[in-house]
């Protein structure tokens, strides 16, 4: 997993509530298990019009948004099932951050899990946020990590508080098996004892 300390990009505003994860990433992409590949299909219905064309409303599709890194959604984003291709489709499209008042339990742990970091902060915050997205190309928002700040365009900063455990995991890049793979040598020694102990198994 790729760490994750601080993140410079653009922050495209997506001013819609309870966005589902069949909204994120519709049923049809789910047949793979590769994480590459999804983000065609991240909003697609949304992002495309029946014939297959794009919608020029949807923010994604507009030139200022097209390469955006960081979403800032309305509130309950990641909302209804448990589809781990959501966070894939926003990381394989370039998002690795997205804010809001809250999230969806579930999209939330597998955001942590694929190196994505969700931040949770006040309505007020938001509204600042949104305003600050809304500018197009203009739009750059700094997510410092370390610090636990959002620094917006005109120098405005928000604070966000995150667990500790997982940021220290995406601050290191560590998925649950890099965490595994921290114990390596213990695992070892306990591989090795376990072959002298039982050398007749």
């Amino acid at each position: 997993m790729d760490k994750f300390t601080t993140l410079e990009g653009v922050a495209a505003p997506l001013k819609i509530i309870n966005v589902d994860t069949d909204m994120i990433i519709p049923k049809q992409y789910l047949k793979t298990i590769k994480r590459t590949g999804l983000g065609k299909g991240l909003f697609s219905e949304q992002r495309y019009k029946d014939d297959g064309s794009e919608n020029p409303d949807f923010v994604l599709n507009q030139p200022a948004y097209r390469n955006a890194k960081v979403m800032v959604a309305g509130d309950n984003f990641g909302c209804g099932s448990s589809r781990e291709h959501a966070p894939w489709a926003l990381l394989d499209f370039g998002i690795r951050c997205v804010i809001s008042t809250s999230f969806g339990d579930i999209f939330y742990n597998n955001c942590f899990k694929n190196g994505i970091l969700p931040i949770r902060v006040s309505q007020e915050d938001l509204d600042k946020l949104f305003d600050d997205a809304e500018r197009g190309a203009n739009a750059t928002l700094t997510i410092d990590l370390p610090n636990q700040e959002i620094r917006g365009p005109d120098g405005g900063m928000v604070k966000f508080e995150i667990d500790p455990f997982r940021k220290h995991c995406l601050i290191n890049g560590l998925d649950d098996i890099g965490l595994t793979m921290e114990k390596k040598a213990s695992i070892d020694t306990y591989e090795e004892k376990l072959k002298r102990e039982r050398a007749w198994a």
